[in-house]
């Protein structure tokens, strides 16, 4: 008898028929021993330790803390490409936003297509060819047939794409189309299979309607984002917890987290894409503005100060000190920060002061009420050349009084600290001007009662802090030229109450800015000499300080020594830079407010605080290296006197007129109408990355097109943290963990409860 033995592969099922021959024999297999008899049931006896026989580890609950590399189709290389755009686990690729969509709502005939614009045509394909070019490279065509319109894809090395396409096959193509002999061409379109057989062929995992497009990188296509992010959504998003009780959903008019995650990846409609956007961007600026809400509702409930009133003696004590009389804007700002300061809790103002606009002046009147009150005071600012300029300046409004100044910076020698430490400790110091140098020392203040912080957003976030002593917090007065545009001011200073400081009437006058290009050169320096020999001074401003820094761009030593041998010769000329040792950067100063030096070559160092009235001329060398605000700073230093000041750009490509900034630059001279130009340019990201505010940078709102939202998140922001400072109610615990886990080190915000 006949018998044949089948074994089952991962299996103990064995299959057999039976044979003639009534004996029994053992027959080895795979290593498990098989005993066959007829009139008997097969028995199959595995060794001990089969590896079949181990247990296995079942897979893991789903979480959204879950590493990708474990997730169904991403192993460990792919997780590592994936790492590269910020994606390590489940909860990430939720929150991975598409950047765009393609449109496939709105079908396009043929004969309506224009070369460039993004169109969708669907048709049935009439032809299909595949060749080689000269040097080997595989082309695809395939030729799609609308009524008697045609339209022809191409596709180059992608031999793959040939076995896709049948004749006769329903298919939608998206792209740019373009004339070639006389016949509209798309060049590696994306496609859609109609055919409902062909559903499951949609290369790139699309769908009529809206398709999401994401941020790639180097070994992840898009087609396979698509569907790691769709199988993420799919598995997971039922375990993302709401955040918003149904009050606060129904206050900000916002859908619930969940149907938000899955619109946004997978809109049926543009409706479901602004319904899904505006949850999540209105759900990302709350919870920064609740942040910042709960620091400012601290400082006031929990930070004691002590109340300096700018009583009216005291107020005409220092009126009457200055040899002028402070502006209306300024008389406005001065009311603000003394009903601030008389408070127990410590001020936190930001003044925005344009370019001449009289910051120090406020700033000095602040200080003094501090010392009126038996306080002392400092003022810090962001290099040593403007902090050695503020001394001057104070020590010359108050040279006839009995307040006592020290400067304090890091340059100062052992011995000098020494001594000033000591006598600020002791009280015999009123005001200390210096630079972040004044934080980064720790110095023991007798009694500080105010803290002016010049250009704020040139220190760190939490250097404040630093600053406060025993028993008490002094008050603190922020102040920058830069004009801030007022989305950023709502985020980045949305602790602060802001002051807005005209500038200065009948104080400098208007500058006259221009773009050069090469051929007009020599003209332009035919103009500074003649302004030179007119008895005004100038500046000239390069982006570098040597040569070597980085070839082909302008840099402040080499156009020293180049303008001292050429255009500016007859002239005196010298160079400042930060790269200098303080004794030669006060010289060059010195000798340039003095007029001995009639022209100085800088690099941004000159940006703020220079303060010389005779300076009218400016040329500034690759200027398209400079920031929008940088420019403007850079030419409120020709506008402090009664001579018009005239300035002149460069672009090192020779071409500013192409730069947009630079363009802006040329034909605004308001500060703040510059800002907002340079936030729509630049975008906030510059503005809002972490390394410059401390924050964590915005996941999907933009500060441009989402400022209603913002106004809007404030304002529900600062009216729940009124009501619930620490936000105790049961129902927003889950908010409360999302605003502490985000912003609570950037905002040193400890979570006390």
């Amino acid at each position: 008898m006949r018998l044949e033995i089948r074994v089952d592969q991962c299996s103990s099922v064995v299959n057999f028929l039976p044979s003639s021959r009534s004996s029994p024999r053992p027959l080895h297999f795979n290593s498990a021993k098989v005993t066959i008899d007829p009139s008997s049931t097969l028995t199959v006896n595995r060794p001990p330790n089969h590896s079949m026989d181990q247990p296995t580890n079942p897979p893991p609950e789903p979480s959204l803390t879950q590493p990708l590399h474990q997730l169904t189709g991403i192993g460990p290389h792919r997780a590592a490409l994936l790492e590269k755009l910020g994606l390590r686990t489940a909860a990430d690729l939720l929150f991975f936003f598409p950047r765009t969509y393609d449109d496939f709502t709105q079908i396009d005939p043929i004969e309506t297509l224009e070369a460039d614009k993004p169109a969708n045509v669907m048709g049935t394909i009439a032809d299909i060819d595949q060749t080689f070019s000269g040097n080997g490279k595989h082309i695809l065509y395939v030729l799609i047939r609308e009524g008697n319109q045609f339209l022809r894809a191409i596709w180059f090395n992608q031999s793959f794409m040939f076995k896709r396409f049948q004749a006769g096959q329903r298919v939608l193509f998206r792209g740019k189309p373009k004339l070639v002999g006389g016949r509209f061409q798309m060049s590696h379109p994306n496609v859609i299979w109609l055919d409902v057989d062909q559903a499951s062929q949609q290369t790139d995992g699309q769908q009529m309607g809206l398709s999401p497009i994401y941020r790639l990188t180097d070994g992840v296509s898009q087609r396979q984002i698509r569907a790691i992010v769709t199988a993420a959504v799919e598995q997971f998003t039922d375990l993302v917890q709401e955040a918003f009780p149904q009050n606060l959903r129904d206050q900000s008019e916002v859908c619930d987290i969940a149907t938000a995650i899955r619109q946004i990846h997978a809109p049926k409609s543009q409706s479901e894409v602004d319904a899904a956007r505006n949850r999540l961007v209105y759900q990302e600026l709350f919870v920064l503005q609740l942040a910042l809400a709960i620091r400012r509702q601290r400082v006031r409930g929990q930070n004691v100060s002590p109340p300096l009133d700018m009583t009216p003696k005291i107020r005409s004590r220092i009126y009457g000190r200055l040899p002028f009389e402070l502006t209306e804007s300024q008389q406005t700002v001065l009311q603000d920060i003394a009903a601030d300061m008389r408070q127990p809790f410590p001020m936190n103002r930001l003044i925005h002061g344009e370019v001449g606009s009289g910051k120090t002046v406020v700033a000095l009147c602040a200080m003094l009420v501090a010392v009126a009150h038996g306080h002392q005071a400092t003022i810090m600012a962001p290099t040593e050349i403007l902090a050695r300029q503020h001394f001057q300046t104070l020590s010359k409004l108050l040279q006839k009084s009995r307040v006592r100044l020290g400067l304090w910076t890091g340059s100062l020698k052992k011995s000098q600290r020494a001594e000033l430490s000591a006598k600020i400790a002791a009280g015999e110091i009123d005001i200390v001007v210096g630079t972040q140098a004044v934080v980064a020392s720790k110095l023991d203040f007798h009694q500080l009662g105010l803290v002016v912080i010049d250009e704020q957003h040139k220190f760190g976030v939490k250097q404040r802090a630093l600053l406060k002593q025993s028993g008490h917090d002094p008050h603190y007065l922020v102040m920058t030229a830069t004009p801030i545009p007022r989305t950023v001011s709502m985020t980045l200073f949305g602790d602060l109450d802001t002051s807005v400081l005209d500038r200065t009437s009948g104080i400098g006058q208007k500058v006259n800015t221009y773009l050069g290009h090469e051929h007009s050169r020599e003209q332009w320096w035919e103009f500074f000499r003649k302004k030179l020999r007119e008895g005004r001074q100038g500046f000239v401003v390069a982006p570098l300080v040597d040569a070597d820094d980085e070839s082909g761009l302008g840099s402040a030593e080499r156009l020293f020594e180049s303008l001292s041998n050429g255009p500016l010769e007859e002239f005196r000329l010298d160079v400042l830079h930060g790269k200098q040792n303080p004794e030669d950067k006060d010289a060059a100063m010195a000798d340039f407010v003095s007029g001995k030096t009639q022209v100085i070559v800088a690099t941004g160092v000159v940006e703020v605080g220079i303060d010389v009235s005779n300076a009218t001329v400016m040329t500034i060398e690759s200027a398209e290296r400079f920031g929008l605000s940088q420019l403007h700073q850079l030419r409120g230093r020709v506008s402090r006197g009664r001579h018009a000041g005239f300035v002149c750009a460069f672009a090192s490509n020779d071409n500013p007129d192409d730069n947009e900034r630079l363009a802006a630059f040329a034909e605004t001279d308001n500060g703040f109408d510059l800002a907002e130009i340079d936030l729509k340019i630049r975008g906030p990201g510059n503005l809002f990355s972490t390394q410059q505010s401390g924050f964590p940078p915005l996941m999907i709102a933009d500060l441009i097109r989402d400022a209603d939202t913002l106004a809007q998140a404030q304002q529900h922001a600062r009216t729940l943290v009124a009501s619930d400072p620490e936000l105790e109610n049961e129902n927003l615990d889950r908010l409360r963990q999302l605003v502490f886990a985000r912003y609570g080190h950037a905002l040193d915000l400890a979570d006390v409860g």
